[in-house]
Protein backbone atom coordinates (compact mmCIF):
# COMPACT_ATOMS: atom_id res chain seq x y z
CA UNK A 1 0.00 0.00 0.00
CA UNK A 2 1.13 3.52 -0.82
CA UNK A 3 2.33 6.12 1.89
CA UNK A 4 0.03 8.77 1.57
CA UNK A 5 1.61 12.19 0.61
CA UNK A 6 1.53 15.64 2.24
CA UNK A 7 0.32 18.29 0.07
CA UNK A 8 -0.22 22.14 0.84
CA UNK A 9 0.24 25.60 -0.11
CA UNK A 10 0.82 29.08 1.59
CA UNK A 11 0.89 32.60 0.14
CA UNK A 12 2.67 35.61 1.42
CA UNK A 13 1.24 39.26 -0.18
CA UNK A 14 4.44 41.75 -0.75
CA UNK A 15 2.39 45.35 -1.26
CA UNK A 16 4.07 47.62 -2.97
CA UNK A 17 6.78 45.03 -4.39
CA UNK A 18 6.66 44.24 -7.84
CA UNK A 19 6.47 40.97 -8.84
CA UNK A 20 9.72 40.93 -10.97
CA UNK A 21 11.79 42.69 -7.78
CA UNK A 22 10.14 39.52 -5.51
CA UNK A 23 11.47 37.23 -8.52
CA UNK A 24 15.17 38.48 -8.79
CA UNK A 25 15.00 37.42 -5.32
CA UNK A 26 13.47 33.78 -5.39
CA UNK A 27 15.52 32.77 -8.75
CA UNK A 28 18.91 33.32 -6.89
CA UNK A 29 18.76 29.94 -5.87
CA UNK A 30 22.35 29.42 -4.29
CA UNK A 31 21.51 32.87 -2.04
CA UNK A 32 18.82 31.48 0.13
CA UNK A 33 20.53 32.82 3.12
CA UNK A 34 19.79 36.02 2.01
CA UNK A 35 16.24 35.61 2.34
CA UNK A 36 15.67 32.15 4.19
CA UNK A 37 16.17 31.68 8.30
CA UNK A 38 19.36 29.99 7.80
CA UNK A 39 23.08 30.39 8.06
CA UNK A 40 24.00 29.55 4.45
CA UNK A 41 23.50 28.35 1.18
CA UNK A 42 26.00 27.20 -1.70
CA UNK A 43 26.40 25.96 -5.52
CA UNK A 44 27.21 22.79 -5.04
CA UNK A 45 27.34 21.53 -9.05
CA UNK A 46 25.07 22.64 -11.81
CA UNK A 47 25.45 25.72 -13.89
CA UNK A 48 23.47 29.09 -12.20
CA UNK A 49 20.26 29.33 -13.23
CA UNK A 50 19.40 25.98 -15.04
CA UNK A 51 17.82 22.73 -13.83
CA UNK A 52 20.02 20.19 -11.93
CA UNK A 53 22.19 23.07 -9.96
CA UNK A 54 22.39 21.82 -6.76
CA UNK A 55 22.46 24.08 -3.45
CA UNK A 56 23.79 22.68 -0.21
CA UNK A 57 22.63 24.75 3.26
CA UNK A 58 22.99 24.76 7.09
CA UNK A 59 21.78 26.05 10.04
CA UNK A 60 23.44 25.83 13.77
CA UNK A 61 20.33 24.81 15.84
CA UNK A 62 21.26 24.39 19.76
CA UNK A 63 24.64 22.76 18.53
CA UNK A 64 23.26 20.93 15.77
CA UNK A 65 24.38 21.63 12.18
CA UNK A 66 20.84 20.82 10.36
CA UNK A 67 21.25 20.55 6.49
CA UNK A 68 19.99 19.50 3.01
CA UNK A 69 20.93 19.32 -0.20
CA UNK A 70 18.30 20.64 -2.80
CA UNK A 71 18.34 20.61 -6.75
CA UNK A 72 16.48 22.65 -9.19
CA UNK A 73 14.13 20.88 -11.18
CA UNK A 74 12.60 23.71 -13.12
CA UNK A 75 12.80 27.08 -13.74
CA UNK A 76 10.70 29.66 -15.75
CA UNK A 77 11.75 33.31 -15.77
CA UNK A 78 8.49 34.02 -18.06
CA UNK A 79 6.34 32.58 -15.43
CA UNK A 80 8.40 33.45 -12.26
CA UNK A 81 8.10 29.15 -11.19
CA UNK A 82 10.84 27.12 -10.33
CA UNK A 83 10.77 23.89 -8.24
CA UNK A 84 13.34 21.90 -6.33
CA UNK A 85 13.92 18.76 -4.33
CA UNK A 86 15.63 17.72 -1.82
CA UNK A 87 17.75 15.36 -2.28
CA UNK A 88 19.70 14.61 0.69
CA UNK A 89 19.22 15.89 4.53
CA UNK A 90 19.41 15.25 8.10
CA UNK A 91 16.22 16.65 8.39
CA UNK A 92 13.66 13.85 8.55
CA UNK A 93 12.65 14.42 4.48
CA UNK A 94 12.51 11.29 2.65
CA UNK A 95 10.58 12.73 -0.11
CA UNK A 96 9.43 16.01 -0.62
CA UNK A 97 9.03 18.57 -3.72
CA UNK A 98 8.19 22.29 -3.89
CA UNK A 99 7.09 24.78 -6.35
CA UNK A 100 7.60 28.71 -5.46
CA UNK A 101 5.93 31.02 -8.00
CA UNK A 102 5.48 35.25 -8.09
CA UNK A 103 2.13 36.00 -9.45
CA UNK A 104 1.29 40.04 -9.67
CA UNK A 105 -1.33 41.92 -7.84
CA UNK A 106 -3.57 44.48 -7.21
CA UNK A 107 -1.28 48.27 -7.66
CA UNK A 108 2.36 46.80 -8.06
CA UNK A 109 2.49 44.60 -5.07
CA UNK A 110 2.87 40.69 -5.66
CA UNK A 111 2.21 37.16 -3.75
CA UNK A 112 4.57 34.18 -3.61
CA UNK A 113 2.68 30.82 -3.34
CA UNK A 114 4.76 27.85 -2.15
CA UNK A 115 3.37 24.58 -2.65
CA UNK A 116 4.92 21.34 -1.25
CA UNK A 117 4.61 17.93 -1.92
CA UNK A 118 6.05 15.25 0.69
CA UNK A 119 6.11 12.20 2.16
CA UNK A 120 5.73 12.59 6.15
CA UNK A 121 8.54 13.64 7.48
CA UNK A 122 10.22 11.74 10.44
CA UNK A 123 9.57 13.76 13.81
CA UNK A 124 7.08 16.64 12.24
CA UNK A 125 3.16 16.28 12.01
CA UNK A 126 1.66 17.76 9.17
CA UNK A 127 0.97 20.82 10.75
CA UNK A 128 4.64 21.12 11.55
CA UNK A 129 5.26 21.22 7.93
CA UNK A 130 2.55 23.18 7.08
CA UNK A 131 3.00 25.76 10.10
CA UNK A 132 7.06 25.70 8.89
CA UNK A 133 6.23 26.69 5.64
CA UNK A 134 3.88 29.56 6.41
CA UNK A 135 5.89 31.32 8.42
CA UNK A 136 9.05 31.01 6.57
CA UNK A 137 7.68 32.04 3.34
CA UNK A 138 6.29 35.36 5.62
CA UNK A 139 9.81 35.49 7.14
CA UNK A 140 11.10 35.51 3.24
CA UNK A 141 8.46 37.80 2.13
CA UNK A 142 8.97 40.51 5.26
CA UNK A 143 12.97 40.35 3.69
CA UNK A 144 11.97 40.70 0.70
CA UNK A 145 9.72 43.37 1.25
CA UNK A 146 12.35 45.68 3.42
CA UNK A 147 15.29 45.11 0.83
CA UNK A 148 12.51 46.48 -1.92
CA UNK A 149 11.55 49.64 0.49
CA UNK A 150 15.45 49.73 1.11
CA UNK A 151 16.11 50.31 -2.58
CA UNK A 152 13.45 52.99 -3.69
CA UNK A 153 14.07 54.88 -0.38
CA UNK A 154 17.76 55.59 -1.97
Amino acid sequence: MAEEKWEGKAVAELAGTGAEEAWSALEDFCNLQKWFPIDTSYRLEGVPGQPGLTRYCASNVKGTIMWAKEKLLSIDPLQRCLSYEIVDNNLGFKSYVATLQVLPIHEGGCKIEWGFVSDPVEGWSFQDLKGYVESTIQFMANKIQLASSSLAAA
